[in-house]
């Protein structure tokens, strides 16, 4: 069985890793000759303002009264500069959006697995081509560009992490804190001689992050009040700036002026998707090199954004984001950004006919560069159809999901024995078979020799080698299968084998869409009906029917775009009355911009290291301890709620009670030989050998169930790639100072609560239906490995993080699923499994998901069948 477990575990291992290497790999590309305009730039210095989650119509379009919200800027427009919309791209995230402004090249693939504070790769950016850059903002997005700086010449002013609170009073004073704090470097620099001649050098560049806006979108919507007055503030900010920096050169008619954002924001206080309110952004440019503003002749857009903004007479001009960074380098006359993909536009610039086509020129080769670059690298890097990852892949993973099915069959099911020994076809190493595949390897490892090819590329393309000699191996078992057909019930075989197909389409489809998930509850709810329990046990049927069917709403409720409603989730239980409390009065703390409460936060965080030790304290009898674990965890999942959701672990409990009483009902029906009332079912009682029987037909059903439950905890109310897209209101009874991880790894607890109520069923299940645990898993391990398959190719590279992360979270999470199942096959394996998840956990979003279902399977069997005893002398012991 160890060996079973290590040789499962590197497929896994290996698939995992292989999605990476053949979807996720960058694009980026190096060793491109910076390029330039040769003649003398318009202007010597730039400054780049950056509204962090402005939208484009909260900018431009009056108030209900007719006047602008930004009046500086939108005389800019009427008057001396050239406006547009900047078309971004998903993912419209911090991260990827100033990587598109300042670097000019759009979201890195391989940065889903990365996180988004920092892109994977080294990149060239306008920054690193100035002579110098002054950055002051946010410590999140600062840092990532002077670390890819070459050379010592950006400098970046953050205020502390602290500073970003969605509680804050007036979050408007981190734009604020940036405009005081350039004032102030600039009357420093008049008595510095040695930083004011850097300041008056050429190709010098000034960034100015403002991240008041973003932060008062997520805390109270870009409709509210307070985001649409910060947007005055930064527009008042702008005006005094550039009249500091005209005084401060002299009024010498050589800064040029950049106003953006870096994505949008939609109704409810998010991004990441494709909404228009999400990718349309402002862009408004003006000062030296800019064209001056332009009477709009003829309009050449279809929308009509320009009659609802008020500014049919202004000439527009849109452009993709990934073009600001060409622009900019060509106003100040550094090289482009040698990685940019972005496209001059030349209706910005104010600048001869001649100057106009040099820049669009070394534009123009700049791109081909790369295009000669990436030509060179695939040719030296193709390699033979029948060797390339994907499809060595797919062969290895096809042969390690048949030596399951074998497996299975030979250790937990009842098979004739074979009557000869025909070792000489299947057996050991000296075998025809055995030279066979070794040779075969040979050849595989000799080609790619030939090839150069990349190390990886051995292990996918030899992987298969070795598994389909462990299937031929097992031809007996195959033997033994074919042997017992004519004594097998075939219709009921067959029908089975129907209903587990169409039920893992159906999960494979629900994945995509939720409201599937309601079609397989109200199928799931009929269950008694068809297989006859209902007249045999009408209340447990009942209760499993009506639970289906309540639980069958939670996937037609919307998962991303609504409003928070803590009325919902102060209907939940009456024993969570103290965290409705906390929940309550967070929530209206926090609007009344009151702060978090200091009460509540430690309650919120007693809450939660709580649930985890108080379930050790009850007894070990399986009603008693899986209730115990329901409430602990129920306080934690409602205070980590917003709206309906805090239902859905009752409602789930609820089934999972009723899945167990009717699976015992069915044992019962069946008439077995060692009937267990649940009642006096303990989980700390050592398993006896003797009453463990073999698989049945229907122990496929029940580990059908599993995972069909498993699908409904992940997604019956909400996914893990959604939390890319989440509502920070979530996490505000534990912290609402900006924290990605702890609120990331808050979120991701949320999201395994029902994982772990569905686990520590299955665990009753097993005892309650006297089966080896690693006879059902062995099941659902071949189910989820044909899931995982189906995903592998199915997962995008392209589009916003959401449908990234959805395809690509499907995925791993079925292979993360596998892996808890393998870690059940074996008890040792614990030590090995937490090594391995550190190593593996960099990849995955948020970095610990991986860590927190891997430990999952562990975590369940501690909370069922542990206890810690309190004795009279005060002595705690764990048994």
């Amino acid at each position: 069985m160890m060996i079973f477990f290590i040789v499962g575990l590197i497929v896994h291992v290996v698939f995992f890793l292989s999605i990476f290497d053949i979807y996720f790999t960058s694009p980026l590309v190096h060793g491109m000759t910076p390029q330039h305009v040769p003649l003398a730039p318009p202007a010597k210095r730039l400054v780049l303002f950056v509204a962090d989650g402005l939208r484009a119509d909260s900018l431009f379009k009056p108030d209900d009264n007719g006047t602008g919200r930004a009046p500086y800027l939108r005389s800019v427009i009427e008057e001396s500069g050239t406006w547009g919309v900047s078309h971004t791209r998903v993912p419209t995230e911090s991260r990827p959006g100033h990587v598109a402004l300042i670097a000019g090249f759009y979201e890195d693939v391989s940065a889903v697995a990365k996180g988004w504070k920092e892109n994977p790769v080294e990149f060239d950016s306008v920054f690193n081509e100035s002579r110098h850059t002054w950055c002051w903002g946010s410590p999140d997005i600062l840092p990532m560009f002077a670390k890819g700086a070459t050379g010592d010449h950006v400098y970046t002013y953050t205020y502390p992490p602290e500073r970003e609170d969605f509680a804050s009073t007036d979050a408007s004073r981190l734009d604020t804190w940036v405009f005081d704090e350039v004032k102030d470097f600039l009357n420093v620099a008049k008595s510095n001689e040695t930083l004011l001649n850097m300041l008056h050098e050429e190709q010098n560049m000034f960034f100015l992050h403002l991240l008041g806006i973003d932060t008062n979108g997520h805390a109270h919507r870009p409709m509210s009040k307070e985001y649409l007055e910060n947007i005055g503030l930064v527009d008042s900010g702008v005006a005094e700036f550039v009249s500091v920096m005209d005084d401060f050169y002299g009024h010498d008619g050589k800064t040029a002026y950049i106003f953006t954002s870096d994505h949008g924001m939609t109704n409810w206080g998010s991004h990441g998707a494709g909404h228009p309110s999400e990718t349309l952004t402002p862009l408004v440019a003006w000062g030296a090199g800019v064209q001056t503003a332009q009477r709009e002749g003829s309009h050449k857009y279809d929308d009509n954004y320009l009659k609802e903004w008020g500014l049919e007479t202004s000439m527009r001009v849109d452009v993709n984001q990934a073009d600001i960074a060409p622009l900019m380098s060509s106003l100040i006359g550094v090289p482009f950004p040698v990685n940019s993909v972005g496209v001059l536009p030349l209706n910005y610039l104010n600048n001869s006919q001649h100057f106009k086509a040099e820049s669009i020129y070394a534009n123009a080769i700049q791109i081909l560069e790369q295009f000669r670059v990436k030509m060179a690298q695939k040719k030296e890097t193709t390699i033979s159809f029948l060797f390339t990852p994907y499809h060595s892949v797919v062969l290895g993973f096809i042969g390690w999901t048949s030596y399951v099915v074998l497996f299975i069959l030979k250790t937990h099911a009842s098979l004739r024995k074979p009557p000869t020994n025909m070792h000489m076809v299947s057996g050991g190493c000296c075998s025809p078979a055995c030279s066979m595949f070794v040779s075969h390897g040979l050849l595989v490892a000799l080609f790619l020799m030939v090839q150069s090819s990349p190390w990886t590329y051995y292990i996918y393309c030899l992987l298969p080698v070795p598994v389909w000699f462990s299937v031929m191996r097992e031809f007996e078992t195959l033997a033994s299968l074919v042997r017992s057909v004519p004594s097998l019930p075939l219709s009921k075989c067959f029908g089975y084998f129907l209903l587990v197909t169409f039920g893992i389409e159906l999960l494979v489809v629900s994945f995509f869409y939720r409201a599937m998930l309601t079609l397989g509850l109200v199928v799931l709810a009929l269950w008694p009906m068809v297989s006859g329990l209902y007249t045999k046990a009408k209340v447990r049927s009942l209760s499993w029917m009506l639970s289906c069917l309540f639980l069958a709403v939670f996937p037609l409720l919307p998962v991303v775009g609504r409003e928070p409603d803590v009325n919902y989730v102060t209907m939940d239980m009456m024993q969570v009355v103290l965290c409705a409390y906390i929940l309550t009065s967070t929530h209206s703390s926090l609007q009344l911009k009151q702060g978090l409460p200091l009460f509540n936060q430690l309650v919120s965080w007693l809450t939660l290291v709580s649930s985890f030790l108080i379930p050790l304290l009850s007894s070990t009898r399986l009603f008693h301890r899986l209730l115990s674990i329901l409430m602990s965890l129920v306080c934690v999942y409602l205070l980590l709620s917003t709206g309906y959701e805090a239902l859905f672990p009752p409602v789930l409990s609820w089934l999972m009670f009723a899945w167990i009483n009717i699976e015992q009902e069915t044992m019962n029906t069946q008439g077995s030989s060692n009937r267990t009332e649940l009642s006096s079912t303990d989980f700390a009682e050592n398993i006896d050998i003797t009453k463990i029987r073999q698989l049945r037909l229907d122990d496929i059903q029940r580990s059908y169930f599993f995972v069909f439950f498993i699908i409904i905890a992940f997604f019956g109310c909400g996914n893990i790639a959604s939390i890319n897209s989440f509502d920070p209101a979530s996490v505000y009874c534990f912290l609402t100072v900006f924290n990605p991880f702890i609120m990331g790894g808050l979120l991701m607890w949320k999201v395994l609560i029902p994982f772990v109520i569905v686990m520590c069923t299955f665990e009753s299940i097993q005892v309650s239906t006297q089966l080896s645990s690693r006879s059902l898993f062995l099941v659902v391990l071949v189910i989820s490995d044909l899931m995982a398959l189906h995903f592998f190719f199915l997962v995008k590279d392209h589009g916003s993080w959401l449908d990234i992360g959805t395809r690509w979270v499907n995925c791993i999470v079925l292979l993360v699923l596998a892996s808890i199942l393998l870690t059940k096959l074996t008890t040792s394996s614990v030590w090995f499994v937490s090594v391995f998840v550190h190593v593996i956990s960099h990849y995955v979003i948020v970095m610990s998901m991986t860590i927190f279902l891997m430990l999952l399977s562990v975590m369940t069997h501690i909370l069922t069948s542990k206890r810690i005893l309190i004795g009279r002398k005060r002595k705690m012991h764990f048994r």
